[in-house]
Formats: structure tokens, sequence, C-alpha cells
């Protein structure tokens, strides 16, 4: 629907995939965007199950990794450190850290504060070291 749509001389449009495998098939159709309705349950379920204040979890592939974006908590090990001295285990990456309004490029020298958002992408095995990063420790109550 979404390839005859353009054909006809709809602007954008968005397809409603259910297979991941026809992914590919989008940008050669011209088609802007899609959805997958699965990747988006996942995500949104993802979101309510994770420790510590994640604002939003993203599944990467076939669940093989993740996108968390989680405020840092005062009670939190990442509060307070430099990202270089921050043991984070080998398959996770600093995407990027908002301070406030202003996003910031991720390097060895930024400090993570509380209140700062972070985006982490993880493969799927080490999310519980990152869920032990971002939880909130019994101090917090």
């Amino acid at each position: 629907v979404a390839v005859r749509a353009k054909q006809a001389g709809c602007q954008m449009t968005i397809a409603l995939v259910n297979d991941p495998t026809l992914a590919p098939l989008i940008a050669p159709l011209d088609i802007d965007a899609y959805i997958n309705p699965r990747a988006t349950t996942v995500s949104s379920i993802l979101r309510h199950i994770r420790h510590g204040r994640v604002r939003a979890v993203y599944s990467i592939g076939d669940a093989e990794a993740e996108m968390i974006e989680a405020q840092v908590l005062s009670t939190s090990p990442l509060s307070g450190r430099l990202i270089r001295d921050i043991e984070f285990p080998e398959g996770v990456l600093v995407g990027a850290v908002m301070k406030g309004e202003r996003v910031l490029k991720p390097t060895g020298d930024l400090r993570i504060d509380s209140g700062d958002v972070i985006a982490l992408f993880t493969m799927s095995k080490d999310v519980p070291e990152v869920e032990r990063l971002l939880q909130v420790s019994i101090d917090f109550f």
C-alpha cells in the first residue's frame, strides 16, 4: 500500500512490516519509514521491566542488542564519575549524554551527573550488568 501511495504522489509513506527480513526492501521501494509491531511491543515491554529510571528501550536486530535511554540517579554507580573511570562491560557503548537540554558526544573526560540522561548500546548478554549500573540503591529510599 505504501508503494502505491508513493506512486500516487504521497510525499511521505510509512509501511507496516511484520517480517523484519523485509526491512532491507524499504529504501529501494522509496518508503520513508516503517513500523514493526513486534519490535515496538518488545521495546515497550522492556521499558517497564528494566531496573533504574529507564525512559526508553529499543530492541535491535532479533533481540541481540538493546539501546537503553535512562536517567542517572544520585545513588547510581555512574553518578559523579568520568566515563573513562566507569567499568562498562565490553559489549556496552555510551552513545550520547544529555545534560539538561544539551546532547553531548561522550568522551572519556565527560562526567556523568545525577539527572543526566544517557543512551547506552548494549549486547543482550550485558543487560544485567547495565541494569546494575542504572539501579537505584537502597540509600535512595
